[in-house]
C-alpha cells in the first residue's frame, strides 16, 4: 500500500477544483478537500466506493484536512519525539468538528482497511507507533472544552482538551481535577494509561477519576461507556487499545487549598547516596509519604555548576503551606546541597516550578528523539542510585550524543491511589511508590544511533530493577520505550492477559487500535 503516499504528496500541490472524480460522479460537481482526500484513500483496492462517498459526504463542513508537503499537515502531525522506525507515517491529517464525525472516520477508514491513529498532543513516544506507517490521522483538537455540571460535582471533557485547558476552566471556577503533571499534554491521552498528577494522593489516578465517557469503538459505533459496561475496566490503564473517546465525564473537587510551597535543592553526584536514603526515611517512610508531600528529582548536565558530571535538582512540594515545613526540608539541608531555593505560589504554579509548564523545554518539539525507559519501584535503593549515577554520567559526558539526556523521578503521594481496588482496573501497578525514567534525547539520524541509545536507556533501567529486587519488572504506559513484555506494561497476573484478550477480541478483532503499546 506505499503506493499511496506518492499519490497523496502529489494531491497537495493540486486544487481541489481540478481533482479527477471517479467516473460514476457527476462531472459538473466540485468536491470538498475532505471528499477528494476520501476518495484518493478510497483507490485502495477491494473499496466500495459508493459507500465511501455516502460516509464522506455526511462530514460536518468545519472538518479539516491537511496534506503532506505543506506547513499545515507538519504542524499537525510533528511530534515531540522521533526515534527513527518508532514515528508513526500518516498520509492524511483529518481534524474532525464532532464526535459523530471521528465515527464517520473510523467507517471511512474501515471500509478500505486503511489505518487510523488518533492524535491529540502527540507526545506519546512508544516506539510501537512506528507500525503506523500508512493512513489517516484522526487530529482531535476541535474537540476542546470543558462543562461542569449543575451540582458541581462533575465536569464532561471533550477528547481533544489540553489539560492546561482543563485545569484553568475548573480553578476560574473554584474547582480542579487530577490531571496530568505536564501541561501541554492532552488530558486524556494520560488518562487512558492510568495517568499520575499532583491530587493523586487525594483523589486517585486521572483514570479513577472518570465518571463515564463516549468512545469511537473500532466499528465505528459511539458508545456510552460507565461502569455497567465490561469496556470500563479496559478504559482506565489499557485504553489505547480499545478506542478514541471523543468525551469523557469526570469527578471535579472543590479547592480546598490555595497554596503550595516547594524547595529546590542542588546536589553533586557524590551525594546522591546520601540524598536518596534520606529521601527514603524523611519523605517516602515506607510507602506511607504524607498526602500534601511530593518529592521529584532530575538528574542532568549544567556544566557551568558543575563540569564534571550531571547535578541532581531534587525538589520538595507541599501543599496548603507558603514555606516547606523545616521538618522535610532540615535533613536534606544538612547534607550540603550547592544551593537551596524557596518558592511559594498556587497549584497552578507547580508546574512551572517542575519545569514541565507550556513553555518548559519538555513542551517544545524541537525535532529530537526523547525515548524514555520507565521503571516502578517500591522505594529508592541508595546504593543502585549511585550505580545508575555513574553509569547515567559516563553515558551522557560531553562528547556523548546524549549529552542533553535527562533522568527522572517522580515521588508522588499514594494514599488516594492504593485506596482503588487494584483488580477494578486495567491500570495494574498501584502498590508502587516511585515511577522512574531516563530519557535519553538525542538528534535522530541513524538506526545505530537509535540501538544505541536503547541500549543505554535500557542499561541504566535494569540497574535500578537489579536494585530492586524484584523478578519482574512493573512498567509505567504513557512512558513505555515500546520494547517491554505486554506483562510488564498491563500487569503479570494470568487473568489479565486473558480479560484484555477476551476484550479485544470483542471490541477490536481486527486489531484496528493496536499501536499505542498493543494489549492483546
Amino acid at each position: 500500500m506505499r503506493w499511496l503516499k506518492s499519490t497523496l504528496v502529489a494531491a497537495a500541490s493540486w486544487s481541489v477544483a481540478s481533482a479527477q472524480l471517479p467516473e460514476q460522479e457527476d462531472p459538473d460537481f466540485t468536491p470538498t478537500p475532505i471528499e477528494y482526500a476520501v476518495d484518493t484513500l478510497s483507490r485502495a483496492p477491494g473499496c466500495n466506493i459508493a459507500d465511501f462517498w455516502r460516509l464522506a459526504r455526511q462530514l460536518s463542513p468545519g472538518t479539516e484536512i491537511r496534506y503532506p508537503n505543506t506547513t499545515e499537515f507538519d504542524a499537525a502531525t510533528e511530534r515531540w519525539s522521533n526515534v527513527g522506525g518508532g514515528v508513526p507515517y500518516v498520509d492524511i491529517s483529518v481534524a474532525p468538528e464532532t464526535e459523530q464525525d471521528v465515527m464517520k472516520l473510523v467507517r471511512i477508514a474501515n471500509n478500505c482497511n486503511v489505518p487510523f491513529l488518533a492524535y491529540n498532543g502527540r507526545h506519546g513516544a512508544i516506539t510501537t507507533l512506528g507500525q503506523m506507517n500508512w493512513g489517516i490521522s484522526i487530529d482531535l483538537k476541535k474537540l476542546s472544552g470543558v462543562s461542569i455540571s449543575g451540582n458541581g460535582q462533575t465536569a464532561t471533557v471533550l477528547g481533544g482538551t489540553n489539560s492546561k485547558v482543563l485545569i484553568d476552566h475548573l480553578w476560574a471556577a473554584g474547582k480542579q481535577a487530577v490531571t496530568g503533571t505536564c501541561e501541554c499534554v492532552s488530558y486524556m491521552g494520560p488518562a487512558l494509561g492510568g495517568g499520575h498528577g499532583w491530587l493523586q494522593g487525594h483523589h486517585g489516578l486521572i483514570a479513577d477519576q472518570f465518571v463515564s465517557a463516549k468512545i469511537v469503538t473500532a466499528d465505528g459505533q459511539l458508545r456510552t461507556v460507565n461502569s455497567n459496561s465490561d469496556l470500563w475496566w479496559a478504559l482506565k490503564g489499557a485504553g489505547h487499545n480499545f478506542g478514541i473517546v471523543t468525551s469523557v465525564t469526570i469527578k471535579i473537587f472543590p479547592i480546598v487549598h490555595t497554596n503550595w510551597a516547594i524547595t529546590t535543592l542542588m546536589y553533586t553526584g557524590d551525594k546522591v547516596e546520601a540524598l536518596y536514603q534520606a529521601a527514603n526515611d524523611y519523605l517516602l517512610q515506607n510507602g506511607t509519604q504524607p498526602v500534601d508531600i511530593i518529592n521529584w528529582s532530575y538528574w542532568m548536565n549544567i556544566p557551568p555548576i558543575d563540569p564534571t558530571g550531571p547535578v541532581v535538582e531534587f525538589y520538595i512540594i507541599q501543599e496548603g503551606v507558603t514555606a516547606v515545613d523545616t521538618a522535610y526540608t532540615a535533613p536534606f539541608i544538612a547534607l550540603g546541597p550547592i544551593s537551596v531555593t524557596n518558592n511559594t505560589g498556587t497549584y497552578k504554579d507547580v508546574s512551572s516550578w517542575v519545569g514541565i509548564s507550556l513553555d518548559g523545554p519538555p513542551c517544545q518539539k524541537t525535532g529530537a528523539a526523547n525515548p524514555r525507559f520507565p521503571l516502578y519501584l517500591p522505594e529508592y535503593n541508595p546504593s543502585a542510585m549511585a550505580e545508575v549515577y555513574e553509569a547515567f554520567k559516563e553515558g551522557t559526558n560531553s562528547s556523548s550524543p546524549f549529552a542533553n539526556s535527562l533522568f527522572m523521578f517522580e515521588g508522588y503521594s499514594m494514599q488516594g491511589v492504593k485506596a482503588v481496588n487494584a483488580a477494578s482496573t486495567a491500570y495494574a501497578f498501584r502498590e508502587d511508590n516511585l515511577l522512574t525514567a531516563p530519557l535519553v534525547q538525542y538528534t535522530p539520524g541513524n538506526a545505530a544511533l537509535d540501538a544505541q541509545a536503547q541500549a543505554f536507556g535500557n542499561q541504566l533501567r535494569n540497574i535500578l530493577h537489579a536494585g530492586s529486587g524484584r523478578s519482574q519488572k512493573h512498567i509505567y504506559l504513557n512512558y513505555a520505550y515500546g520494547d517491554e513484555t505486554k506483562e510488564e506494561m498491563y500487569g503479570h497476573e494470568s487473568w489479565r492477559s486473558a480479560k484484555l484478550l477476551q476484550l479485544k477480541d470483542k471490541y477490536d478483532s481486527r486489531r484496528r487500535f493496536n499501536f499505542y503499546g498493543p494489549a492483546a
